[in-house]
């Protein structure tokens, strides 16, 4: 049986990890010098985007067209192995827009990975989204949380260290767990809106994980923070990989025991109970005036799955 993860965007990334492989320099700096190697640039998190026979593919590169450009870059992040053949990230934000004008001019495009994923095959989206999300942790944590120090990279990317001498402290990446739930009562399902949605689009409900909180608690807790439903059992389904910046998404089903909705007026502006029929209608697209998540996100996954009696 395929897991439910293995069908969200961003999951299924093909690369071996290799991470005994991330400490030893003398194998590492063999890699950055092999031309088999490839390199995935990236620009301000934007993955870089090639056409090829009419399909948008990743713009995995050999050393040899982007030297110059690794030069003036941060580190490479080693990504992993496709097959022998190692596969870098290297963030190219420190300058111009490289293919606009520059080294990359006339090859391809950095365009942003909601918007490329929609065009990417599954392989390329996972790989794009684990770069996106190592390179915006490079980005946002140069300096130490301890002692405020500049850090350095270590790892072949996947950890930076103090560069203070009387502090040293090693960080790590790290992922964000959040729930997103589907609250079902009999034949019917909680879908809630905020404010920021476009007319008429409503999704499951989501919220981070706490500290001390497990995820069936953090549920629990979101529900009812967010739209007053009490609910007793909850399932896992899926978790999808979420490089926004760099979260996991965990889907659950929670039976509500509560049917009378409160929304908190911060999180929501709205939430209602819909049919099953009125959902499958949604996802369909043959509704004017209710419109679901696409593919994209779990949520689509989440209401597809109850709406097809998989839970």
């Amino acid at each position: 049986m395929i897991e439910a993860s293995a069908a969200t965007t961003f999951a299924g990334n093909p690369l071996d990890r290799a991470s005994e492989r991330r400490k030893d320099q003398a194998w590492l700096d063999a890699r950055l010098k092999d031309r088999d190697s490839q390199f995935l640039p990236l620009w301000r998190t934007r993955p870089f985007i090639v056409d090829q026979q009419g399909d948008s593919v990743l713009g995995l590169l050999r050393a040899g067209l982007i030297d110059d450009l690794i030069a003036s870059a941060p580190p490479p992040v080693f990504l992993g192995l496709d097959g022998d053949r190692a596969v870098f990230a290297v963030d190219l934000s420190d300058g111009p827009d490289p293919a606009r004008g520059g080294a990359l001019a006339g090859v391809g495009r950095f365009q942003d990975l909601r918007a490329a994923a929609m065009v990417l095959d599954q392989r390329d989206a996972a790989i794009a989204a684990q770069a996106k999300a190592i390179v915006d942790w490079h980005d946002r944590h140069r300096f130490c949380a301890q002692c405020g120090a500049p850090s350095a990279v270590e790892a072949a990317g996947w950890s930076r260290r103090c560069t203070h001498a009387a502090c040293g402290a090693e960080h790590f990446p790290r992922t964000d767990p959040v729930v997103i739930m589907l609250a079902v009562h009999g034949d019917r399902c909680l879908l809630g809106r905020q404010p920021k949605f476009p007319p008429g689009f409503y999704s499951a409900l989501a919220g981070f994980v706490e500290p001390g909180e497990s995820i069936e608690e953090a549920v629990r807790r979101e529900l009812k923070e967010e739209a007053g439903i009490s609910t007793g059992r909850v399932t896992y389904y899926a978790a999808q990989p979420w490089p926004f910046p760099s979260s996991l998404m965990i889907g659950c089903f929670a039976e509500a025991t509560t049917e009378a909705i409160t929304i908190d007026g911060e999180e929501l502006d709205d939430a209602r109970w819909f049919s099953r029929e009125t959902c499958a209608e949604a996802l369909a697209g043959r509704l004017r005036d209710l419109a679901m998540p696409p593919p994209l996100a779990i949520a689509h996954h989440l209401v597809r799955a109850w709406v097809e009696g998989k839970v």
